[in-house]
């Protein structure tokens, strides 16, 4: 990568992923990568093998499934993650390079299973959702040094997770949260004062948030491109939602419970009817499944808009703001009156300077 005076430097360290030693720093070409609130992160890039002891290196260093990939900016982490893929390459003048694939930590839980039943009443949802990561942790081999919090969300649940269901971790851990009252969660990647890498457990209740100040971004300005799409194809306001049958008399027919949620001020408004439905397993209780109902219709019940912005990093915006406010700034031959509309940083995709290309970041919105 690019190295001049007023260029960021980047930097890839690979780990073991178990106990997080150094195994070799190795020069990156191609390098993008990615981060999220609600689904995994990922990083590719390309090694270059111009002579045989870095091919050596590569090869003892990119084990995927066993090393793990923290991506430094001028000494920050910016991103880090479990390598999963690697492809070594030539090209017919037998110029030789290596080519990999990492996702955010968090993507490890989606390899892991339950290896016993678990059950607890009235624990928060936050207790509950440690339970899960500590008990993957505890697992033989499982440890990668996820490290979690005390915080508390203020809402008590009861839960019984079997083991016979073969439950994967991070897919009990996103139904965890998928409620009306439910909560957001990711591995956060950071240094801490010590110059430690710490992988933290980021919990939030109802939303992530980070930052206490909106960060202002004008278009004309840092903002270099803008989409704002409005979809109503995915929008509704009514919304049924099925999960499993309470019924335990197998001399009576069953049938699932299904539940119907409606914003009846739309219908009554002007807004034709829009159904959309759901399928919850193993929700047996109508309470439960009545708040997924409601958690699905507020996130519906709107045209769905996910605005996209590519500005230029100028030291405001780092992976670390992910659940922060930005005021977004529009004037324009579509906005010819201003647009000025809050929203939320739920995602954000970084391509690190290459040769005469800028360092650009894509970030992705909520409305708030």
């Amino acid at each position: 990568m690019n190295n001049s005076p007023t260029t960021p430097v980047y930097r890839a360290l690979f780990c073991d992923l178990r106990t997080d030693r150094v195994l070799d720093v190795l020069p990156l070409t191609e390098a993008k990568f990615d981060d999220f609130i609600g689904k995994p992160g990922s990083l590719t890039a390309t090694v270059p093998l111009p002579e045989g002891r870095l091919a050596v290196r590569a090869r003892d260093a990119l084990r995927p499934g066993r090393t793990a990939v923290w991506l430094e900016r001028d000494g920050d982490i910016w991103w880090g993650g479990v390598l999963w893929t690697c492809t070594p390459a030539s090209d017919e003048q037998g110029r030789l390079k290596v080519q990999f694939q990492a996702g955010t930590f968090d993507s490890y839980l989606d390899h892991r299973i339950l290896s016993g039943d678990l059950a607890g009443t009235a624990a928060d949802q936050f207790d509950i959702a440690r339970t899960l990561v500590t008990h993957a942790q505890e697992q033989p081999g499982g440890d990668i040094g996820i490290s979690l919090g005390h915080e508390l969300s203020g809402v008590t649940r009861d839960y019984a997770y079997d083991y016979s269901a073969l439950g994967r971790v991070r897919e009990l851990l996103d139904k965890l949260a998928q409620p009306a009252d439910g909560f957001e969660w990711r591995v956060h990647c950071y240094r801490d004062t010590q110059g430690r890498r710490v992988k933290r457990l980021q919990l939030g209740h109802p939303r992530i948030q980070t930052g206490h100040f909106d960060i202002v971004l004008d278009h004309p300005g840092q903002v270099l491109t803008y989409s704002l799409p409005a979809d109503s194809t995915v929008q509704a306001n009514v919304w049924v939602a099925r999960g499993e049958s309470a019924n335990t008399d197998q001399a009576q027919e069953s049938r699932p419970l299904t539940v119907r949620e409606e914003t009846p001020d739309d219908l009554t408004g002007g807004w034709p009817r829009l159904e959309q439905t759901s399928d919850h397993s193993g929700v047996r209780d109508g309470d439960t499944l009545r708040s997924l109902a409601r958690a699905e219709l507020s996130r519906q019940n709107r045209p769905e808009t996910i605005p996209e912005l590519t500005v230029l990093l100028d030291g405001r915006i780092t992976p670390a703001l992910l659940g922060a406010r930005v005021r977004l700034r529009i004037h324009d031959l579509w906005h010819p009156e201003g647009l000025d509309r809050p929203y939320r940083i739920v995602g954000l995709a970084v391509n690190p300077p290459q040769r005469t290309k800028a360092e650009t970041a894509t970030l992705y919105l909520e409305g708030v």
